[in-house]
């Protein structure tokens, strides 16, 4: 128990590496607007060199892993987010910010892999595996939290176009630096997945795709592609939609949109010890329909505001903290449903079944960010937004079937 303890602080803490990381695209989306004065939906690029990466890589590895032990694969990917994050104070252009986005995303796609399946290694049964998958996700919306201050800390508001904000990545690469030396005195049993070791990767992906052809399988791929789409669609455009929209100064507008990370840390956490005591798909039906309430009152809100009325955060619009607080109630489905799959699998096929999560949230992400950074290009951030209210209502059904699924089929 004492080792399991030291391994789960280590998943944590990679967890808020990553999330800081991953998570800084919005951010940086909003800085290469700003300072090499990129259009909008060319910046927004910067989610398929990051999503797309993390798809293509986790397909590929995503049954390999077991092979080269998922330890050493976390401190792989740590020593290669702590080397790209050294390198970018010393760069100001944005294909630079392109390298750093595949690096991240290469690095996340062993991760997450990793992570995923180590928590099946570490707990017990289904409740153990539900709680500690939403502890981790909690953790990462923390990281994410943690990010938005730490970049907005380095962003010069009287001059936002310095590149002065590059420092930011000092301070990342010893953060993930030490993550890396954690993780390493660690100690993690990989025994229960030896067999994988020696399986040939022929079999490895068959056994990837045989997965896939489930009626529980597939339902979950949709449910997690929707999902993603909606998340990161909001939170990579919700900086710009600060800063262009509400007319926040650069800096504040990243500091705002923590309130949509601490919000859903508070959600995911929060969700953890609810759905120990209910069932999982009318807390998240309910969740979801909040959200679409809040999109629909708060939206309103964002109309008639003066370019460079605001100054501070007594001037704030309402809008700019009630939009965010759909963190509180969206961010519990994910994590929900990766537990009920990955906790109804055996042991040695999490890293399966966690290639195919991977490949469908990335997928999920990158398209969600392209169609948001589209319609705000050539509509408005309110269409763009208000668009959401569809894939919401998508999700809803999906999780209807998907429920219905979990409750027919068993897949070990």
């Amino acid at each position: 128990m004492k080792n399991h303890l030291g391994i789960k602080i280590a998943l944590g803490i990679n967890f808020i590496v990553f999330a800081i990381l991953l998570n800084s695209v919005g951010t940086v989306i909003m800085q290469v607007i700003n300072v090499y004065d990129v259009p909008k939906f060319d910046a927004s690029v910067l989610e398929q060199y990051k999503d797309l990466t993390i798809a293509v890589v986790s397909f590929l590895i995503g049954t390999f892993l077991p092979k080269i032990g998922y330890k050493k694969s976390m401190l792989i990917s740590l020593g290669l987010v702590t080397l790209i994050c050294l390198y970018m104070p010393f760069t100001n252009a944005f294909w630079h910010t392109k390298l750093l986005f595949f690096v991240i995303g290469f690095s996340f796609a062993m991760v997450k892999v990793s992570v995923y399946s180590t928590v099946g290694l570490v707990t017990s049964d289904a409740k153990e595996h539900s709680g500690l998958m939403n502890t981790l996700e909690g953790l990462f919306m923390v990281g994410v939290l943690i990010g938005y201050w730490l970049f907005g800390y380095f962003i010069d508001p009287s001059d936002p176009a310095s590149s002065g904000w590059l420092n930011v990545y000092f301070v990342l690469a010893a953060l993930s630096a030490a993550a890396f030396v954690f993780m390493l005195f660690s100690t993690l049993d990989e025994s229960a997945i030896a067999e994988k070791k020696d399986t040939k990767l022929s079999e490895d992906f068959k056994e990837m795709f045989a997965l896939i052809v489930k009626p529980l399988v597939y339902v979950f791929v949709i449910s997690a592609f929707i999902y993603v789409l909606i998340e990161q669609g909001i939170g990579t455009w919700l900086p710009t939609f600060n800063n262009k929209i509400l007319f926040l100064p650069a800096d504040m507008s990243v500091q705002l949109t923590s309130i949509l990370a601490a919000s859903s840390a508070v959600g995911r956490l929060g969700a953890g010890q609810i759905l120990k005591k209910l069932d999982w798909f009318p807390v998240l039906s309910l969740s979801l329909v909040v959200c679409i309430i809040l999109i629909l009152v708060s939206l309103p809100l964002t109309y008639g505001i003066e370019e460079g009325s605001i100054s501070g955060w007594q001037q704030a619009p309402v809008a700019a903290f009630l939009f965010p607080m759909i963190g509180l109630f969206l961010a519990p489905v994910y994590p929900a449903i990766n537990s009920a799959v990955l906790s109804s699998l055996p042991k040695q096929m999490h890293s399966a079944m966690t290639g195919l999560i991977v490949v469908f949230s990335a997928l999920g992400g990158t398209t969600g960010s392209r169609i948001t950074g589209y319609v705000f290009e050539h509509f408005t951030g309110q269409t763009a937004f208000y668009l959401y209210v569809v894939p919401i209502g998508l999700l809803i059904i999906s999780l209807y079937f998907l429920n219905r699924h979990s409750k027919k089929h068993a897949l070990n």
